[in-house]
C-alpha cells in the first residue's frame, strides 16, 4: 500500500510502509545524460559528484558525516534519465536524512575549489572504467544503438572536457534541469504518512532552494541545443516488428570488430526494444530472464558454460527507459571461441522464436521469475530506488502484486510473437572488442 501527495513546491512524495526499522529514503531527479545539451557531455554525473561539495549551510565535510555519524550511508548514482540521491537509516534519523537529501539537492553550491578537485576524481572514474572492457562495451553499443541521440551518450563523458566545465555551468545545468517539480521524494520503511508529513513541514530544506524554471519531464525528454533553446523531441522508436522470421533468414549481422588488446574477446549482441510501459514489457522481461537471467540455469548458461565451458561470464539483459530500451546477450571468451560461442548463442535465439514454450516450461519460467522479484523485494533499497524510478517518470505506483499477474497472464504465443520481434538473431547488432 502506497502514499503519495505532492508539496506546495511541488515536490512529489511516495511512501512504501513496510515493518523494518532500517528505513531508505532519497530523492530521484529527471536529470540525467539524456537531458545534457550537445556541449554539456557527462555534466549530470559531474553534478551528482559536486552535490556533496557542499551547502549553503553545510560544509563538504559536514555533508559527509551527517549520516555516517549514526550508521547510515549516503548515495548517489547518475542514470540515462534520473539521478537519485539516497541514504539508508535507522527510522529515529528520519528528520536527519531528509533534511539532508533536500539540502544537498536543492542548496548545494557547486564551489570552484571544490570542482577543480572532483574533476580529477571523475578523470580517474573514467580511464578505470576504460580499463575494463566488459563494462566499457555496454556503452559503445548503445551508441551504436543510438547514434548521434544523447540517448547514446556514455554516463560518465569525456576527462578533457570536464576539466573545462567552471562552477558556473554546473549551477546552469541545475538550474535548467533541478526542481522540485522534476523531482521525487521516495521513503520506505516502518514510517507512516502522518509521521512523513509532520517530518517535512519541519524542514526548512522544502522552502528554501532557488526554483528553476524546468518543466515536469514529460515521457519523451526532450533534445536542446547548444546555445540552450529546445529543439523538437527526441525521437527513439521503440523495437519496430520483424518481417523475417528467426529461421527463414540467414542474413545476421556482420559483427562490428574493435581492437582493443584484451586478454579475451567480449561479445555484445541485441538490439533496441520496449520502454518499460510498453504492453509487451513483461513479455520480453520473462523471455530475458529464461535466455540469460541471473540464475543458472539459464539457457545460454548451461549452454555456454555449463555443457561446454567455453565462458565465465555470459548473461542478457534489458534496460528500458520511458519511451525506448536495450536488450542485449554479452558474454566473454577465448579469441578462438568467438565465432562457436556466436553460433550457441543464436541456437538459443532460434529456440525461443521458431517454436512456442510448452506449457510446463512456461509454468517453469513463471514460476523462477516471480520467486526472484518475490525475494528482491525483500531488499529495502533496490525496492526503494525502482518504486522511485518508475514514480519519477509516469506518476503512477507500480506494486509487486501487478506484475505477479502480468506474468500469471503471458502466453506462449505472445512470448514467440515477441522473441521474433526482438530476438531475432537475422536483426540483431554485434559488437566485438578483442
Amino acid at each position: 500500500m502506497f502514499h503519495t501527495f505532492t508539496t506546495d513546491s511541488g515536490l512529489r512524495i511516495i511512501l512504501a510502509p513496510s515493518s523494518s526499522d532500517v528505513v531508505c529514503a532519497g530523492i530521484a531527479v529527471a536529470s540525467g545524460t539524456r537531458h545534457e545539451l550537445d556541449g554539456e557531455s557527462g555534466m549530470a554525473h559531474l553534478v551528482e559528484h559536486m552535490t556533496f561539495k557542499g551547502t549553503r549551510r553545510l560544509s563538504s565535510v559536514q555533508v559527509l558525516n551527517r549520516m555516517e555519524s549514526v550508521g547510515g550511508d549516503l548515495n548517489a548514482f547518475t542514470a540515462k534519465e534520473e539521478t537519485i540521491y539516497y541514504a539508508t537509516f535507522m527510522r529515529q534519523h528520519l528528520h536527519r536524512a531528509l533534511d539532508l537529501l533536500l539540502d544537498i539537492v536543492f542548496n548545494s553550491t557547486y564551489p570552484q575549489a571544490e570542482l577543480q578537485k572532483e574533476r580529477e576524481v571523475v578523470a580517474d572514474e573514467i580511464e578505470s572504467y576504460n580499463d575494463s572492457p566488459a563494462e566499457l562495451i555496454f556503452d559503445d553499443f548503445e551508441a551504436l544503438l543510438f547514434p548521434g541521440q544523447p540517448l547514446g551518450r556514455n554516463i560518465l563523458g569525456d576527462a578533457a572536457r570536464l576539466r573545462q566545465y567552471s562552477s558556473t555551468d554546473l549551477q546552469a545545468f541545475v538550474r535548467r534541469t533541478y526542481s522540485p517539480a522534476r523531482a521525487v521524494l521516495f521513503v520506505r520503511g516502518n514510517v507512516s504518512e502522518r509521521e512523513l508529513r509532520r517530518t517535512l513541514r519541519g524542514l526548512s530544506g522544502l522552502h528554501s532552494y532557488d526554483a528553476p524554471a524546468g518543466p515536469v519531464p514529460s515521457a519523451a525528454p526532450q533534445s536542446a541545443s547548444a546555445s540552450g533553446s529546445q529543439a523538437s523531441a527526441e525521437v527513439v522508436p521503440s523495437a519496430a516488428p520483424q518481417s523475417a522470421s528467426a529461421s527463414g533468414s540467414q542474413n545476421v549481422s556482420s559483427p562490428i570488430v574493435v581492437k582493443k588488446d584484451c586478454h579475451q574477446s567480449h561479445v555484445v549482441l541485441g538490439c533496441r526494444a520496449y520502454s518499460f510501459t510498453d504492453p509487451r514489457h513483461p513479455a520480453l522481461y520473462l523471455l530475458n530472464n529464461i535466455l540469460g537471467g541471473p540464475a543458472m540455469n539459464s539457457r545460454l548458461s548451461l549452454a555456454l558454460r555449463e555443457r561446454t565451458g567455453l565462458v565465465y561470464s555470459v548473461d542478457s539483459s534489458l534496460s528500458s527507459y520511458t519511451d525506448t530500451g536495450v536488450w542485449c546477450t554479452y558474454f566473454g571468451c577465448d579469441h578462438t571461441d568467438v565465432q562457436r560461442c556466436l553460433r550457441l548463442v543464436h541456437r538459443e535465439l532460434h529456440r525461443l522464436c521458431d517454436a512456442p514454450l510448452s506449457p510446463r516450461t512456461l509454468a517453469a519460467a513463471k514460476r523462477q521469475l516471480k520467486g526472484q522479484l518475490g525475494i528482491a523485494s525483500d531488499n529495502t533499497e533496490n525496492m526503494a530506488l525502482g518504486l522511485a524510478k518508475y514514480f519519477l517518470h509516469t506518476n503512477r505506483t507500480f506494486e509487486l502484486q501487478k506484475r505477479m499477474e502480468q506474468i500469471d497472464a503471458l502466453t506462449p504465443q505472445l512470448l514467440q510473437e515477441v522473441a521474433n520481434e526482438i530476438m531475432n538473431p537475422a536483426h540483431l547488432k554485434i559488437l566485438i572488442f578483442q
